[in-house]
Parts: C-alpha cells; sequence; structure tokens
C-alpha cells in the first residue's frame, strides 16, 4: 500500500505539474500570437482601402474641379478663327462635350480605370503618352533634387539637435527657415538675374532655361544637361532641405531625454554611437513619413519651377493645360500627381512596423 499510495501520490503530483504547464503558457501563446498574426493584415487592408477611398476621391474631385476653369476648350481648338456654329459643334461632340455632364463623367470613370486618360486637345495625342514623354525628365530634376536635400536635411537636423542651443544650431535652423518661407518661383528668377543673365561685370554662368542647348552628343549632351541642371536643382534643394531639417531635429529632441541613451551613456558607449545607433534610428518615424510624401512629390515635379526655368517635364505640360483648358490633359496629370502622393505614403505606413513594432498591432 505504501507503494501504491505513493505511486498515486507522485502520478498525481505529475499530473497536478503537466496540467498547469501544458494548458497555461500554451493558452497564453495561442490567443496572442493569433491576435499578432491576423492584427497587421488587417492593418494592411485598412491601408490599401483607404487608398483606394482616396485615390476615388480624387477621380471624381479631377473631373469637376477643372471643369470651373474659365475658358472654351473647343474655341481653343480652333486657333482663334471664326468659326460657324455647326463646325463648333461638330468639334464638341467629337471630343464628347455634347453629351450630360453626367455621362461624360461615368465615361470618364471607366476609361481612367482601364487606363485610359483620353486623347489631349491641344497636342492631338493620347495623354498617356505625353505624360510618358515628360515623365523621364521631371524625374530627373525632381529626383536629383530630393536626394540632395533629403541626404542635407537628415545630416544636418541630427547635429543641430545633437548641439542644441549652439551656434550651429541657430545658425542652421535659422537658414532653414528663411530658405523654406521663400517662393520657390522668387528663388528662380532671382537665380536667373545672378547666375543665368549676369549683374553688371558678372557675367552669366548657367542657362536661363531649358533641358539642353542642341547639337550635343554622347559625354558632352551629358555635361549639357548637367550645366542646365544647376539652377533648378539648387532652387529645390534650397527651399525643401529645410522641412526635413526641422522635422528630423524636432523628433530627435524628442528623444534626447529618454531613459535608454542615459543608460547607453552610463555603459561607456561614445556619444557618436549613442546618437547613431540609437537615438537617430528612434527618431526616423516622422522623417520616413516626409520622405514618403517627397518621394510620391518627385513624380508631380514642381510646377513653379519647371515654369520658372522651362523645363519640360510634368509641372511645366500641367501649365501648358491650365492655360487652354485641356480638359483630359489635366485630369490625367491630376490624377498621376495624386496617385503618386497616395501611393507614397501608403506604402510609408506599411513600413512603419520595421521602424516601430508597436505600429499595426
Amino acid at each position: 500500500m505504501t507503494s501504491d499510495a505513493t505511486s498515486a501520490s507522485v502520478g498525481g503530483s505529475t499530473g497536478a505539474a503537466a496540467g498547469p504547464v501544458q494548458d497555461g503558457p500554451a493558452a497564453g501563446r495561442g490567443p496572442r500570437g493569433g491576435r499578432a498574426t491576423t492584427a497587421y493584415p488587417r492593418y494592411v487592408a485598412g491601408k490599401v482601402a483607404g487608398a483606394a477611398v482616396s485615390l476615388l476621391a480624387v477621380l471624381i474631385t479631377g473631373f469637376f474641379l477643372f471643369r470651373l476653369i474659365p475658358g472654351d476648350p473647343v474655341k481653343f481648338m480652333t486657333g482663334g478663327r471664326q468659326v460657324s456654329a455647326e463646325q463648333l459643334a461638330v468639334y464638341r461632340e467629337q471630343f464628347g462635350l455634347d453629351l450630360p455632364l453626367w455621362q461624360q463623367f461615368t465615361d470618364y470613370c471607366g476609361k481612367a480605370l482601364t487606363g485610359d486618360l483620353g486623347t489631349s486637345y491641344q497636342f492631338n495625342a493620347p495623354v498617356v503618352d505625353k505624360i510618358s514623354e515628360a515623365l523621364p525628365n521631371t524625374l530627373l530634376l525632381t529626383g536629383t533634387a530630393f536626394v540632395l536635400y533629403t541626404v542635407l536635411g537628415i545630416v544636418l537636423g541630427t547635429r543641430s539637435a545633437w548641439r542644441h542651443g549652439r551656434f550651429g544650431d541657430r545658425f542652421h535652423t535659422g537658414l532653414a527657415l528663411t530658405l523654406y518661407s521663400l517662393p520657390s518661383f522668387w528663388l528662380g528668377l532671382l537665380l536667373i538675374v545672378t547666375l543665368s543673365v549676369g549683374i553688371g561685370p558678372l557675367p552669366g554662368l548657367f542657362p536661363t532655361g531649358g533641358m539642353e542647348s542642341g547639337g550635343e552628343a554622347g559625354f558632352a549632351y551629358v555635361v549639357d544637361v548637367a550645366h542646365h541642371l544647376v539652377l533648378p536643382v539648387v532652387t529645390l534643394v534650397a527651399v525643401e532641405y529645410g522641412q526635413t531639417l526641422l522635422v528630423t531635429r524636432s523628433a530627435l529632441l524628442d528623444e534626447m531625454g529618454s531613459d535608454y541613451l542615459t543608460t547607453a551613456r552610463a555603459k561607456g558607449l561614445r556619444d557618436d554611437l549613442v546618437r547613431r545607433r540609437h537615438a537617430v534610428p528612434n527618431a526616423l518615424l516622422p522623417t520616413v513619413t516626409l520622405i514618403f510624401i517627397n518621394l510620391g512629390r518627385t513624380v508631380a515635379g514642381v510646377i513653379l519651377v519647371e515654369t520658372v526655368f522651362s523645363w519640360p517635364g510634368l509641372g511645366g505640360l500641367f501649365y501648358q493645360a491650365l492655360s487652354v483648358p485641356d480638359l483630359p490633359l489635366v485630369q490625367g496629370l491630376f490624377l498621376v500627381f495624386a496617385a503618386a502622393v497616395i501611393l507614397m505614403n501608403t506604402l510609408a505606413d506599411l513600413i512603419y512596423p520595421l521602424f516601430d513594432p508597436r505600429v499595426g498591432r
């Protein structure tokens, strides 16, 4: 009996011990793991759905908004010639302008969803083709400027925050605020007057506008395009880098008082390592948002800067289309501009969990 009792006692204690070990942690891991597994897909689905709704709103807004612009595109297509009412009616029927507004809207939405943005009035060419021709020029200009002002803003913003209150911080912050408040077209005109036209005995060093001088080939063509690229890129960098600097500086200042930085210093890490490995990565979330917004704007281009420097990109094309008004081209460009920004914002939301695991749970 002693042996049986001992066996029963051991079996009972084993079963009792095994019960909590098996049920407790396993049960605890199951629901938490399930929630973690389903939370991020739901987060992604919500962001994608929000982007789709935003794109639909842009599609609707773009159609009705640009029809408020004064001007008759049919009269523009006649080149100012005196034409009869019958001829004007033929033009309106040709481009579908004689249809009721609701029918024009449904036709526009149906074609846009299939990638057909219509035919430009002034160029008599598909809008998609005109956008494809101008897009590389815009990406060259705004993409170059984007890389420069992003790197410059992050580096100077980090240094300004880390040396908060010193002369360098005050100088860079004041300069960034001043340049960021300047209208880009005014700064561009100022650079043209001083560095293109020249002042007094100082000759002009750069072209006044355009993308190329013509007649160049090979490496000489690359140098020529780079020469034309200098002033518009300088204009964009001067105006835009301040925003990145201020956002990076503000985010890093919020992190500098955190306990984990004090602990890192107490462990003997150099100040440079504390900044690069601990403070900056945790302060990058607002900067990442701004970077993706600016990345979306590289497709949209900068209308005023491209117009001032006669750069043959999407911004200049948009300005030409507004002056008519060339409704299919304006609507198509507006949709592309907005879609680029919406896409980049959505991508920024989707990569947030890589920087902060709490996002998306």
